[in-house]
């Protein structure tokens, strides 16, 4: 009866995943499309569906051994639980904006485009995981656990950290990086795929691991969070590539920046046209006195 309740639940939230980064980044566009949503996404949907009723089961025994005295006291284990933890939270986010913005100043566009649709994607999931936490209200291992189907709808949301297991955000986040960061880089680099997949995401699971090993989440919390991670990745950068000069990255990769006539600088953002076929827009816009370059 729990792993139809987990089987039903995890559903519901991987279809809410992809139901939310759609509505959040359609935008009209004159240019044809392709399908959005594919049956290979509809597979690796079963994929994690099937997992988390494989795993949900065992979440009190894994969450047991975790806690084992002999396994708690390994210093290994515990150094690296805590690297990938920061690495993650609130490494990712750093991590992103510094890849932007080294592309930006050097002007390396494939490493502002990896940057920005990372971070991007990762901000995406982060902000659908802390929306169920909320509503799904699930108690985190170390309150109870023997309790993995300890859930009450909302207790999140005024229940404090205690009742926020389920997703696990930290999955979310390196997980989101992982997939955009590999969907990205094998667009213009196919062969990275077989490089750069598996220490992404060899990476991103050591990062749900380390969750498990600080009782702070289920093993189902984990692969719900990589499901949503995963599609926030993958989505993020099919939409951008399905729609190119859209308005996020005519702002965000298309601004520059120049000399001012009075010898200070110049800000040049681009807008996407509101009206199609209509000439595209550029605005300038003058920075601040204490932003200009001094002669």
């Amino acid at each position: 009866m729990s792993s139809i309740k987990t089987l039903c639940l995890s559903v519901v939230v991987l279809a809410m995943a992809d139901a939310h980064v759609s509505p959040l980044l359609a935008q009209a566009d004159s240019i044809k499309r392709q399908p959005f949503f594919t049956w290979r996404d509809v597979a690796i949907l079963e994929a994690f569906a099937i997992a988390t009723v494989a795993i949900a089961p065992l979440d009190t025994r894994l969450a047991q051994r975790l806690q084992d005295a002999t396994v708690q006291e390994n210093r290994a284990m515990r150094r690296t639980a805590t690297f990938v933890e920061t690495v993650t939270d609130p490494g990712a986010v750093i991590i992103g904006a510094g890849l932007y913005a080294f592309g930006r100043i050097a002007k390396k566009h494939k490493a502002a485009d990896l940057g920005l649709h990372g971070t991007e994607a990762l901000l995406i999931g982060s902000q659908l995981g802390s929306l169920l936490k909320g509503i799904v209200g699930r108690a985190r291992p170390y309150v109870n656990v023997d309790d993995p189907h300890n859930y009450r709808s909302f207790r999140g949301f005024r229940g404090g950290s205690d009742f926020r297991s389920f997703p696990s955000g930290h999955a979310i986040a390196a997980f989101a990086a992982a997939s955009a960061v590999t969907s990205e880089t094998k667009r213009w680099w196919p062969k990275s795929v077989f490089v750069i997949g598996p220490m992404m995401y060899g990476g991103a699971a050591a990062v749900g691991w380390s969750r498990m090993y600080d009782n702070k989440h289920w093993a189902s919390d984990v692969i719900t969070g990589a499901a949503i991670g995963t599609f926030a990745g993958l989505k993020v950068v099919t939409w951008h590539h399905m729609h190119p000069g859209n308005t996020i990255d005519r702002i965000f990769l298309g601004a520059t920046v120049g000399p001012s006539p009075d010898g200070g600088a110049l800000l040049r953002l681009h807008f996407r046209p509101v009206i199609p076929r209509a000439r595209d827009l550029q605005s300038s816009v003058l920075l601040p006195r204490r932003f200009r370059s001094s002669e």
